[in-house]
């Protein structure tokens, strides 16, 4: 049974930071690119980046500079850390996990992120 699981968000200040995490079961992880979504109230769900099995990384531009996506295979983890974030972050991060060349795909539940004072 495969198992996508995000965690660390929460409530923080802007121009704080917070370290999102992406626990992936049942998958040969590292075959498998990792990307990034969120889901503001009232939004579609908007791609924020994410990162190949080679390695190679990309994200949006409202984020770039701010954010920083990487994972370990041996952990099976991926990791979305988010710097300088601004109330325009707030939203519903999740994880999706895809097998490449196939249409074999696996989301996350979600973890909300809130920036606020």
């Amino acid at each position: 049974q495969v198992q996508v699981v995000e965690s660390g968000g929460g409530l923080v200040q802007p121009g704080g930071s917070l370290r999102l995490s992406c626990a992936a079961s049942g998958i040969t992880f590292d075959l498998y690119a990792m990307s990034w979504y969120r889901q503001a109230p009232g939004n579609q769900r908007e791609w924020v980046g994410g990162i190949g099995t080679s390695g190679s990384i990309n994200y949006a531009d409202p984020v770039k500079g701010r954010f920083t996506i990487s994972r370990d295979n041996t952990k099976k983890t991926g990791y979305l850390q988010m710097n300088s974030l601004k109330p325009e972050d707030t939203a519903v991060y999740y994880c999706n996990v895809k097998l490449g060349g196939s249409g074999y795909a696996y989301w996350g539940q979600g973890t909300q992120v809130t920036v606020s004072s």
